[in-house]
């Protein structure tokens, strides 16, 4: 594929960008677009997390769809159509506010999504493997790391194919959300008329401040996402039709496959039953008792068509998880490649395979980052499963949010530095989208690391789980120095990309 002369002059390509591009694929189609963008937004693995905070967590949710979820695809249906080209994200904070800012930005964007991959996900998929296929009873050591091994390995080698085989996984990630989530929702009607509810009523749905402040970070999480599709933007077929078509359609999924499930959750289980990491799962096995089972002293057992029901239900769930997985990290995987080739990473990160169209090198990366992660937090959690999933999702949601600071504002910016530049979608109050999308952003990244600040910072209401009051200090530099670690990691790849900067487009005969 080609770069038109004066396009590479606006948008300051390098001629390392060119040479790159050149080995591109369009296999990412309309269809490819909304399928992608559901597993990007819809991810299963917090569905617990969020459950866990009771029912308020269910008005929060829609609260958010409202003054969040719709901003955000209205900013990104501009973003998307008026700046689609490869990287996204990344090119949207570059063209706004330089090379440094986008590198750093960059770094935090990209890291999230291996240590999401190893430290988060792999988890999930093995704990739904031993409650539907072991009775609950945890794997072996060694089979443990078999399984979660193949899970990272299997998600980086579908990211490093191309589109054209790649895409399958979240087609069929999407698919596999309808089904299990749609059924789930079914089959908790289903079960209320036949034993009951045991869970929230009508009156539990009120909201505080302590409960914004424990569920905005993981709401957010789980909302963002919109501009994923634009880190492959060089491989669309034709983005300015299909990117609103995909992102537009994708919101109304999303949020239906987040709220069901999680009112359904309330209803059917206790809240002081419903766990961080296994409450889905949990739901879901109480729920299809009502095909085959029962609940004793020894919790919830699947018996003949209900045991058949939740072994597809985990495969299900497997296949949810693990394409969560794969759509992040072709995304995020491809933004860094493309900041290798544009002078905001070392070079030798910056590849695109001739041969798969896919940025091979920064693949391979996130799998050997990945695999460190799951190694280290097993090891260091002493395989305690909870402790290790809190901690990674911590650095995870963290990470993710940060790097909106400069995406968001980007719409605003855009605006005044490129005015004359064809937009073919046109977000209205522009200006008030990125400020307020921003705040949103700033609000929740601040509550993630001193958490109740401005009103009783780390009191009762406020402080995590396992934590002492005394230890507000310890919490925050447990948070803070990851973060300040990344942003260094990233001014170093700013340092590595000088040479290539010289390299610019226009300056080529």
């Amino acid at each position: 594929m080609s770069i038109d002369s004066g396009l590479a002059k606006e948008l300051d390509l390098t001629s390392d960008a060119l040479t790159e591009t050149a080995h591109l694929q369009k296999h990412f189609g309309r269809y490819d677009i909304l399928f992608f963008t559901i597993c990007t937004l819809v991810g299963i693995d917090t569905i617990g997390t969020v459950a866990a905070s009771g029912a308020q967590a269910f008005t929060w949710l829609i609260i958010f769809a409202i003054v969040f979820f719709v901003p955000q695809a209205l900013l990104f249906a501009e973003l998307g159509t008026s700046f689609p080209q490869e990287g996204g994200s990344y090119l949207w904070a570059r063209l706004a506010f330089g090379r440094l800012a986008a590198a750093i930005n960059n770094v935090l964007y990209w890291v999230t999504n291996p240590v999401w991959l190893g430290g988060t996900l792999a988890l999930v998929g093995a704990t739904a493997y031993e409650t539907f296929f072991l009775n609950g009873h945890p794997m072996s050591n060694i089979w443990w790391y078999i399984f979660t091994l193949a899970f990272i390995w299997i998600g980086v080698t579908s990211a490093i194919l191309s589109f054209k085989v790649g895409k399958w996984i979240p087609t069929f990630g999407a698919f596999a959300r309808f089904i299990l989530l749609g059924f789930f929702s079914i089959s908790v009607v289903i079960y209320g008329f036949k034993n009951g509810v045991h869970g929230v009523h009508v009156g539990d749905f009120g909201i505080s401040f302590a409960g914004l402040v424990a569920l905005a970070g993981v709401l957010l999480f789980n909302y963002v996402g919109f501009e994923l599709p634009n880190s492959a933007g060089d491989e669309m077929k034709d983005p300015r039709r299909d990117i609103p078509y995909g992102l537009f359609r994708a919101a109304i999924a999303a949020v239906l496959l987040y709220g069901l499930p999680i009112l359904g959750i309330l209803v059917v289980l206790p809240t002081q039953d419903v766990s961080n990491l296994g409450g889905f799962l949990d739901a879901i096995k109480a729920v299809f008792t009502i095909y085959g089972g029962s609940t004793g002293a020894d919790g919830v057992v699947l018996t003949g068509f209900g045991a058949f029901l939740g072994g597809i239900g985990g495969l299900l769930f497997i296949i949810c998880v693990l394409s969560s997985g794969v759509t992040w990290i072709m995304g995020s995987d491809r933004s860094l490649a493309v900041s290798g080739y544009d002078g905001a990473a070392p070079r030798s990160l910056g590849v695109i395979s001739a041969k798969y169209g896919t940025p091979v090198r920064v693949n391979i990366l996130s799998g050997l980052l990945s695999t460190a992660v799951l190694v280290m937090a097993r090891t260091i959690s002493e395989g305690n499963a909870m402790k290790y999933f809190t901690a990674v999702l911590g650095i995870a949601v963290s990470t993710t949010l940060l790097s909106y600071l400069a995406i968001f504002p980007a719409l605003w910016r855009l605006r005044v530095t490129h005015p004359d530049h064809p937009r073919p979608y046109r977000a209205p109050w522009a200006k008030f989208l990125s400020v307020w999308l921003t705040l949103i952003v700033a609000f929740a990244s601040l509550q993630l690391v001193a958490p109740g600040l401005g009103v009783d910072w780390f009191g009762d209401d406020f402080r995590p789980d396992g934590w002492e009051q005394s230890e507000r200090w310890k919490f925050l530099f447990t948070e803070a120095v990851p973060v300040l670690f990344f942003v260094l990691v990233g001014v170093v790849f700013w340092i590595a990309g000088g040479t290539t900067r010289k390299h610019a487009a226009s300056a080529r005969k």
